[in-house]
C-alpha cells in the first residue's frame, strides 16, 4: 500500500519539471561505458531483468544481469569499459559486498553504482555512487516497494542517459509514472477481487505456476517468488512459450496457472498457451491489460505505457501472495528461515 507514496517521492525527488536531477558525473560515467552489469539477489535480481530492457532499448548500452552469489567466484570475462549496477534494499547485501571486493582487487578503476533505499549503508559507502530509492522503511521480510522504487529509478537513470545520447522516445516518462501511481491506487481500491480469486484458487494447492512472455515473463519471476517465500506454495514461473518444451508435464488437474498479459504483441502467443494448460485441467486465471484483455479474464489493468506496466502488474500478485498468505493462517511479514536487514 506504500508503493503509491514511493514512486510520487521517487517523482518528486528525481524530477525538476521535465528535467532530470541526478549527478552528472554518475551519468557520464554510466553513459560512457561499453556494457553494464547488473548485480542482485532474489528480488533485486528480477527487478534487474526489468532494467536491463530499459538500459538496452532506451539507452543503447549494452546490459547484463547476473546473481550476485554466483558472480563473486565465477566472474564472467568482462567488457574494456565496464560499469557495475548494484541493486540492494538495505545496502547491506553480503553477496554484493563479496563482487565489490572481488572486483576491486581485479581492477581498481571500475566504477560501481549502488540503487539503495538506505542512505549511508555499507554499500552505499563503499560503492562510487548511489541513487537513493526513496521508498521509506519496508520492514516485512518480502521485498514489496523496494522492488518497484528499484525498476522505476533504474526507469530514470535510462531516461536520463536516453536524452544525453539524444535517443528518440514516444512518451513523457515523469508523466507515465504519475499515471502508474494513479493506477496502484486502483488496484489496491479494488483488492477484494484479488481476495475472492486467491479463496478460490489458491488456498489448497501444493503448487502454482506463473507464466508470461518477455516483461510479463520477468514479473512472473518475481510473483513466484513472492508466493512461494510467504505462503511456502511450491511456485515456479516460466515463459510461456517454454511450457511445450518439457514443463506442460507438471500440469494436472486442478493445478493453478496464473498468466500475465501486458504486452498486445505477444498476448495473443500466451493466450495459446493458456488453453494448452487448460486442456490438461489446470485452473487458469488471466491478469491483462486493457488493449490485451478479452470477456472472462478475472482481472484487467487501467492501460499504461507498455515499458513500464511491470511496475503496475507486480502489485496484483504481490496482494495474491498477501491474501495466500493470510487466509492460510501464516504471518506475512516474517515468513519462516528468512530474514533481512532494513
Amino acid at each position: 500500500h506504500e508503493q503509491v507514496g514511493a514512486m510520487r517521492n521517487i517523482i518528486s525527488h528525481y524530477f525538476d519539471g521535465h528535467d532530470v536531477n541526478i549527478n552528472s558525473e554518475i551519468i557520464n560515467n554510466v553513459k560512457d561505458a561499453d556494457r553494464l552489469y547488473i548485480i542482485g539477489c532474489g528480488t533485486s535480481y528480477n527487478a534487474g531483468l526489468v532494467g536491463r530492457n530499459y538500459f538496452e532499448k532506451w539507452a543503447g548500452i549494452p546490459t547484463e544481469v547476473h546473481l550476485a552469489s554466483e558472480f563473486a567466484y565465477n566472474v564472467p570475462l568482462l567488457s574494456k569499459k565496464p560499469m557495475f549496477i548494484f541493486l540492494s534494499q538495505s545496502g547491506e547485501t553480503a553477496d554484493l559486498r563479496a563482487v565489490l571486493t572481488k572486483l576491486r582487487s581485479v581492477n581498481a578503476d571500475y566504477k560501481f553504482l549502488v540503487l539503495t533505499n538506505v542512505d549511508a549503508s555499507t554499500l552505499s559507502r563503499e560503492c562510487d555512487y548511489t541513487l537513493l530509492l526513496h521508498a521509506g522503511p519496508e520492514i516485512a521480510v518480502a521485498s514489496t516497494k523496494a522492488y518497484t522504487a528499484q525498476i522505476t529509478v533504474m526507469a530514470v537513470l535510462a531516461e536520463v542517459l536516453r536524452r544525453t545520447k539524444g535517443r528518440p522516445q514516444t512518451f513523457d516518462m515523469s508523466h507515465e509514472l504519475a499515471v502508474i501511481a494513479s493506477a496502484i491506487e486502483g488496484v489496491l481500491d479494488e483488492k477484494s477481487v484479488v481476495k475472492e480469486l486467491v479463496d478460490q484458487n489458491l488456498l489448497d494447492t501444493a503448487n502454482a505456476f506463473y507464466i508470461g512472455r518477455h516483461l510479463d515473463y520477468y514479473v512472473a519471476m518475481e510473483a513466484a517468488l513472492k508466493l512461494k517465500e510467504i505462503s511456502y506454495v511450491q511456485t515456479e514461473s516460466f515463459a510461456a512459450g517454454e511450457l511445450k518444451h518439457g514443463t506442460i508435464a507438471l500440469i494436472e488437474e486442478g493445478t493453478p496457472v496464473i498468466a500475465l498479459l501486458s504486452e498486445p504483441v505477444v498476448a495473443s502467443h500466451t493466450r495459446g498457451n493458456i488453453e494448452e494448460v487448460k486442456a490438461r485441467g489446470a485452473k487458469t486465471m488471466v491478469i491483462a491489460m486493457e488493449g490485451s484483455e478479452r470477456e472472462g479474464d478475472d482481472i484487467v489493468l487501467p492501460k499504461v505505457q507498455m515499458e513500464l506496466a511491470p511496475i503496475l502488474s507486480v502489485v496484483v500478485t504481490q496482494l495474491i501472495a498477501y491474501y495466500t498468505s493470510l487466509g492460510k493462517g501464516l504471518d506475512v511479514d516474517k515468513p519462516r528461515n528468512l530474514a533481512k536487514s532494513v
